[in-house]
């Protein structure tokens, strides 16, 4: 299923000529700084991440919130702490993605956020389990403007969905699939792009095909298949599928695993983005999920002088000296993402 050329076209209408000057800069820098690993970063994110909440519903089993596995605490984005920081970032900001750990339906005041990011131009994501998309949730976010919802649908039968999203219930998710793509209609709107996101493990590595035919049935925009994060897989894992087109990982003639992708000392990821918890805390990607390299904290500082601090600059210049010595790096899926 083709990524919607609708979608494509909304997210250019939010450039402006200042972001796309900024971005211009954020990518000089990124170049640059592969040769002069002391240049300071230029601009400032074109995409950032933000973390309605910890919380959620299900127990997956990769999963450090699934798990309640967090050493940080659990909790909700509050929405004047939002809306401070994204007035400090909107002007040269272009994405923004609500969701790094949790289920963002739980946060109460996640749609008015949403609303408040659209409103100021910027192109609004998020990604749910669905089980809270009922009629009235699903108008509302329509209304929002949120541009792309992505659903996690990782089996079309029951049995096949809860080996991995355990707790969870799949007609839920067919039924507010249903909800999202009647409320367009009923709007008259265009968004959200609404994406079925496949995470694909062995278990499920069968229903490809299926899940394909049930969003179109349904009328969902786009399908992605999405490769499996592990934490153990050096000796095998039952979770790694056996086609090595959706794994991260590949097997060894000597019947251990690596992962596939190549770990360069390089990462546009540092430049280009970053990641906001509930509580404050800037990190460096979605990969640190439990918050380990702290880079600043936005209820202490500005964004501008986190973004510009030497911890960031120290940590973008390890990148660049010896990514695999970086243990949020060790199982980056950067490259290894498969799109239907």
């Amino acid at each position: 299923m083709a990524v919607s050329f609708s979608n494509n076209i909304r997210l250019f209408k939010k450039l402006t000529f200042r972001k796309l000057y900024n971005a211009s800069k954020v990518w000089l820098s990124y170049q640059l700084s592969k040769h002069v690993h002391t240049l300071p970063a230029m601009g400032f994110p074109i995409s950032m991440s933000v973390e309605p909440t910890t919380s959620c519903n299900l127990r997956c089993p990769e999963c450090p919130s699934g798990l309640r596995q967090f050493t940080r605490p659990t909790g909700m984005l509050e929405p004047a702490f939002f809306r401070s920081t994204i007035d400090a970032v909107h002007r040269d900001l272009i994405y923004l993605t609500f969701y790094f750990q949790g289920e963002p339906y739980l946060n109460p005041h996640f749609l008015e956020m949403v609303s408040y990011a659209s409103g100021k131009g910027i192109y609004t994501s998020t990604s749910t389990n669905a089980h809270y998309l009922t009629k009235e949730q699903a108008k509302k976010t329509v209304e929002s403007g949120l541009d792309r919802l992505i659903i996690s649908i990782d089996g079309t039968t029951q049995e096949t969905y809860e080996q991995y999203r355990v707790g969870g219930i799949l007609q839920k998710v067919i039924d507010g699939t249903k909800h999202i793509v009647e409320a367009k209609k009923l709007l008259k709107s265009t968004t959200p792009h609404v994406v079925f996101q496949f995470l694909v493990v062995k278990p499920n590595e069968h229903q490809l095909e299926d899940v394909e035919k049930l969003a179109a049935e349904l009328g969902v925009d786009e399908v992605v298949f999405k490769t499996a994060q592990v934490y153990d897989f050096e000796q095998g894992n039952p979770l790694i599928p056996v086609n090595e087109t959706y794994s991260r990982y590949k097997k060894q003639s000597d019947g251990t695993y690596r992962i596939k992708n190549k770990m360069l000392n390089q990462c546009w990821r540092m430049w280009s983005g970053c990641v906001v918890t509930w509580d404050g805390i800037v990190v460096p990607c979605c990969f640190d999920k439990d918050a380990k390299h702290q880079l600043g904290n936005l209820k202490e500082q500005s964004f501008a002088k986190v973004w510009a601090s030497e911890k960031y600059q120290g940590f973008r210049q390890a990148i660049l000296k010896s990514r695999e010595e970086i243990d949020i790096c060790k199982n980056c899926s950067e490259g290894t993402k498969v799109w239907a």
